[in-house]
């Protein structure tokens, strides 16, 4: 029997949207049979408003799909044990009429590498997992700020070990599989590679990731989803295990824009933990204002030299072909555009920015921002963070080699802040004159945003060595620019063959987000996984 009176689908929709600014934008009507994962969040929530479900309901049917779908794709790090009663709460609240906003009673996924209440966090590493068994008392940020938004977390993917890599293995799990592949050898992408898969496949509506090089856009690419890479400092990287701290970034992966944007919207903003997040308050709903008809009038400067036509593949070309053909289509003025600092110059004119001001050269990979930053993870979680750090400097130590391996120098390093280290002011200084120079050049030539494609090949197989075509993925962590990377097709044989950048200017979120949007209703490319 319904909670409320029946309302119809759009009627539903449209409530929702009033009374939560959620984007209104429809979802392919073949998501909307049976399965209420297979659609959006508003969506989801329109029926929980019909009485068609309750959030217990697709919060058990979610965690019954990533015991099977979720295991033998190796997607899955743990499961909460408290998922089934943060649903309950949220059906009470929805009885009440006391929803919290469009994320309460939503199934989503934090990655291994985040710390969550009781639980422990392997960061995806057997070794690491041996050595901290116990588990931690607190959530990280994200986490504690999806919890007060009321959604259900359902526990924490699969990534790489340690976030390191991009193929999504890990030492704890197992390599994580490509849904799309049915021979079982293509990577899905990494590092958040389970979050990736978990979306795809309908295990959650979105997911946590992190991303220092690529770690969100090459599993959404590999497989097909939306991966978001925000503005640099956006949202706060409290209580989740350290990478770079000058590039790390964290974003939410989805099926659809709307879903993470109201993922990140929940996340940002300033966290006193994390020296490098963007001071000022955010307000709620930033990213709320989509519109399928944005990309009318917009003008996207197509960066060509991102784009290795000669290296691409057929298949790859086409997809890029049509995806551009899709914005004009709605609209937008695509031209061809040479950005002052790009995917070949960035690192070296960074360099000479440096030499220019008479500064220390800056090193995106300071080894003592990395330390003093994992020095004040485990002072977060209330343990004796030497004694923490010396016992998993080695499993650390070997992916992030740039460490000290004997502890006396660990420990003298962990010691400075790193937002004094001199090699990563210097870095973030040669940051400031490179995205000054982009938002000049931009804004002479009245350019709204940058595209081109986010990776110029397809998923290789787990084993094999990537091919050697140079990709755009570091570009936009080292000048800390938002990123938005959409599905835009399939090759002959079902593997996603590419997706579309929506490249901006740190800031330019809400915009990326709705030029996304636009786009995505306009071209409907993402097909679901067949499991």
């Amino acid at each position: 029997m319904p909670i409320f009176t029946p309302l119809s689908r759009r009627d539903a929709l449209a409530h929702l949207s009033a009374l939560f600014t959620l984007p209104f934008v429809e979802w392919p009507s073949w998501s909307l049979a049976a399965d209420p994962l297979g659609g959006t969040i508003a969506q989801y929530q329109a029926g929980r408003l019909r009485g068609e479900y309750t959030a217990l309901d697709v919060t058990t049917r979610a965690l019954d799909r990533c015991r099977t779908s979720g295991a033998a794709l190796h997607a899955i790090d743990t499961l909460s044990a408290s998922a089934h009663a943060e649903a309950r709460a949220s059906d009470a609240r929805l009885r009440s009429k006391t929803l919290r906003g469009p994320l309460d009673g939503v199934p989503l996924f934090a990655k291994s590498i985040y710390d969550m209440e009781s639980t422990t966090t392997s960061a995806s590493s057997a070794e690491w997992a041996r050595l901290f068994p116990q588990r931690v008392s607190r959530d990280a940020i994200e986490v504690t700020r999806l919890r007060a938004a009321g959604a259900v977390i359902l526990g924490k993917t699969a990534a790489d070990d340690f976030a390191y890599r991009g193929n999504g293995t890990s030492s704890f799990t197992g390599q994580v599989l490509n849904p799309h592949d049915r021979t079982g050898l293509r990577t899905p992408g990494g590092s958040s590679a389970g979050s990736a898969v978990a979306v795809a496949c309908g295990m959650a509506f979105c997911a946590l990731g992190t991303d220092d090089g690529g770690s969100n856009r090459i599993p959404a690419q590999f497989t097909g989803v939306v991966g978001v890479k925000p503005t640099f400092g956006l949202v706060p990287r409290s209580g989740v295990i350290p990478t770079w701290p000058v590039l790390d970034t964290h974003g939410p992966l989805a099926r659809s824009v709307a879903d993470a944007a109201l993922m990140l919207d929940a996340i940002a903003g300033h966290d006193a933990d994390d020296a490098l997040s963007l001071r000022g308050t955010w307000r709620r709903g930033t990213l709320g204002a989509l519109s399928i008809s944005t990309l009318r009038g917009a003008r996207l400067g197509f960066v060509e030299l991102h784009a290795p036509r000669a290296q691409m593949t057929a298949d790859c070309l086409r997809v890029l072909d049509a995806a551009l053909a899709d914005c004009t289509d709605a609209g937008a003025i695509v031209e061809s555009y040479a950005p002052p600092v790009d995917r070949v110059t960035y690192r070296e004119q960074f360099a000479t920015f440096a030499r220019e001001r008479g500064d220390v050269a800056p090193n995106a990979n300071s080894p003592a921002a990395t330390a003093n930053a994992l020095r004040r993870y485990f002072q977060r979680q209330g343990v004796d963070p030497n004694d923490a750090a010396q016992r998993g400097l080695a499993s650390y130590r070997a992916f992030y080699d740039v460490l000290p391996a004997e502890w006396p120098a660990m420990d003298a390093l962990m010691a400075q802040p790193y937002e004094t280290d001199a090699a990563s002011v210097s870095f973030l200084r040669s940051r400031e004159t490179a995205v000054s120079q982009l938002a000049a050049h931009m804004k002479a030539r009245s350019i709204d945003a940058m595209i081109y494609p986010t990776m110029p090949f397809q998923a290789p197989n787990a084993s094999d060595a990537w091919p050697d075509v140079r990709t755009p993925l570091g570009y936009g962590n080292w000048l800390g620019l938002p990123e938005i990377s959409v599905p835009a097709g399939y090759s002959a044989d079902g593997m996603p063959a590419g997706n579309l950048s929506f490249v901006g200017l740190p800031g330019s979120d809400a915009r990326l987000f709705a030029l996304a949007a636009s786009y995505e209703a306009a071209s409907g490319r993402f097909r679901a996984p067949a499991l």
